[in-house]
């Protein structure tokens, strides 16, 4: 596998990485996918996707990717695990290390590595990080039954996240920093009218309280007016949103201020001949699992036209 040179090498198994691979093996391109650190992207930690067309019953996220890497399996689909340590795109073929002496060739690389979650970087959050500090309710939601809990953020993640909790914490609180919730409206709708959930606007987190061991509290500052109060609580879940992975092409790629891969418009080509970006690692406006799913189409039909134009 080492010395074979490949046509089509994606990094990332998330529904763009994912797409990529099943339209590129029914090029008889045979791609080769590096799983990545979280094989599968953030929907193995999501659960009751309501929205995706083709399940009006709804799907939890390990079963959509489970059927995802079954059918780029059916099509030929090669895949390898461990993630990229370092990328040379200064020559061709590209040279993808996955650390050691494993080294992959390939003329087209598609880039799906997603992204994850950000921290409000307090050290006191760092402190109780798996001690009462989430950022995934899907994950860490069933330790906290008949609990106090609060969700920082404004947007759909947390309004999901909030949402999701109900269903174990006896009390569930949103705080914001603003008067309005960055969340589409049918989200926010449905946070606001749960009797579980309680909402502190204008709020920010001034410091997460806890005795050593694990979380106690938490303290919010009014935006407004300076105002600190201090609530009792069993654990704080971030959902601030996402950074993308995109560092380990930084000098190579072009990237914008936030982090994201620069793409050419109506399409997903990079800065570099024959290097291609899809999913949430380029896509700072919808970052949705069916406009990842799309632009990995998109990329594996750009990698397609591509190698077409270079034989």
């Amino acid at each position: 596998m080492e010395n074979e040179t490949r046509d089509v090498v994606i990094i990332g198994t998330g529904p763009a990485g994912l797409t990529a691979a099943i339209y590129a093996s029914r090029a008889n391109l045979k791609p080769l996918v590096v799983d990545g650190e979280q094989p599968g992207g953030q929907l193995m930690i999501t659960t009751d996707i309501e929205n995706y067309p083709g399940f009006p019953e709804g799907i939890n996220g390990p079963e959509m990717m489970g059927r995802f890497r079954e059918q780029a399996e059916r099509f030929g689909t090669e895949f390898v695990g461990g993630s990229v340590t370092e990328v040379d795109l200064s020559r061709s073929p590209f040279c993808i290390n996955l650390g050691g002496d494993c080294e992959l060739l390939t003329k087209t690389l598609i880039i799906a590595t997603g992204a994850n979650a950000k921290w409000l970087g307090l050290p006191s959050e760092e402190k109780y990080r798996g001690r009462g500090v989430s950022a995934c309710a899907t994950c860490d939601g069933f330790f906290f039954k008949d609990s106090n809990v609060f969700v920082i953020g404004g947007g759909d993640t947390a309004m999901e996240e909030a949402f999701f909790l109900t269903r174990f914490a006896s009390k569930v609180t949103v705080v914001h920093r603003r008067e309005e919730f960055r969340a589409s409206r049918i989200m926010s709708l449905r946070v606001e009218k749960n009797p579980k959930i309680a909402l502190e606007l204008n709020q920010v987190v001034d410091e997460i309280l806890g005795d050593g061991q694990k979380v106690t509290g938490i303290r919010l500052k009014n935006v407004k007016t300076g105002e600190l109060t201090e609530h009792a609580c069993d654990g704080v879940f971030i959902a601030i949103g996402h950074a993308p992975n995109s560092k380990i092409f930084e000098r190579q790629l072009n990237i914008d201020e936030y982090g994201y891969i620069e793409t050419s418009k109506n399409s997903s080509e990079t800065n570099v001949p024959g290097v291609f970006a899809c999913g949430d690692v380029q896509d700072y406006t919808y970052r949705q699992a069916i406009t990842a799913a799309g632009s990995g189409c998109m990329a594996a039909l750009d990698a397609e036209k591509y190698l077409e134009s270079i034989r």
